[in-house]
């Protein structure tokens, strides 16, 4: 087990983990492998279930820093949450999530992990938790709409700091189901730097996930 260049994340041979924190001994999020080694305990972290994971073994280089604060969109049920809240050990992880369901899901993992504030709204209105989420340095986005650049944007814009940056994951079938891949991803490249963001890295997520991409930008 050997720390990687991205801070709180750890490789062994072809996969990744991060270590599993003391006031979650013993619990998994999503039926995740655990594994002990020198008196502590990682969780296995897989790409077929956290599109950043697959982004990070695709060669995603990133700096999360134990004391970062994350806005994190399309929370879900908390698989990839949980990942960052491992890495984060004085930061938070503000997880947006619209649907109810996964919501009360997410509350289950937060119960053990005080480093996630969940929050029931929708993206598309980031006025709506301006009164819960400060200005962060990590703006994260996994959200599969038709206008995901657009939410990007505008939460990029509202809450990352000056010297932070943001990572979406773009699922090109959402945005155009006829476009071919690449093409969507240039489309939301384009979007990006329209409203003057600077493009520091794209991610194809083959073979793992299917016409996706991370695309990482900062301001």
């Amino acid at each position: 087990m050997k720390l990687t260049e991205i801070p709180g994340v750890f490789k062994d041979k072809n996969k990744i983990f991060t270590e599993n924190p003391k006031s979650c001994k013993g619990i998994k999020v999503y039926n995740e492998r655990l594994v002990k080694y020198k008196g502590k305990v990682f969780r296995s972290w897989n790409p077929y279930r956290s599109k950043l994971a697959t982004a990070i073994l695709n060669g995603l280089s990133i700096k999360i820093n134990p004391n970062s604060n994350v806005l994190y969109l399309g929370a879900a049920t908390g698989t990839t949450v949980s990942h960052i809240s491992d890495i984060l050990k004085e930061g938070l992880v503000y997880s947006v999530e619209s649907s109810p369901l996964a919501v009360k899901k997410l509350i289950q993992v937060c119960e053990k992990r005080k480093n996630i504030i969940p929050i029931l709204e929708d993206a598309n209105h980031p006025d709506r938790y301006s009164l819960i989420v400060p200005i962060v340095d990590i703006v994260y986005q996994d959200i599969s709409q038709r206008n995901q650049a657009e939410i990007f944007i505008e939460n990029i814009k509202r809450y990352l700091k000056k010297n932070g940056f943001g990572i979406i994951m773009v699922k090109a079938r959402s945005i155009d189901v006829s476009l071919e891949p690449k093409k969507a991803f240039d489309l939301v490249c384009s979007k990006l730097e329209g409203s003057g963001f600077k493009i520091l890295n794209k991610i194809n997520l083959n073979p793992y996930e299917k016409d996706h991409a991370a695309i990482m930008i900062s301001l």
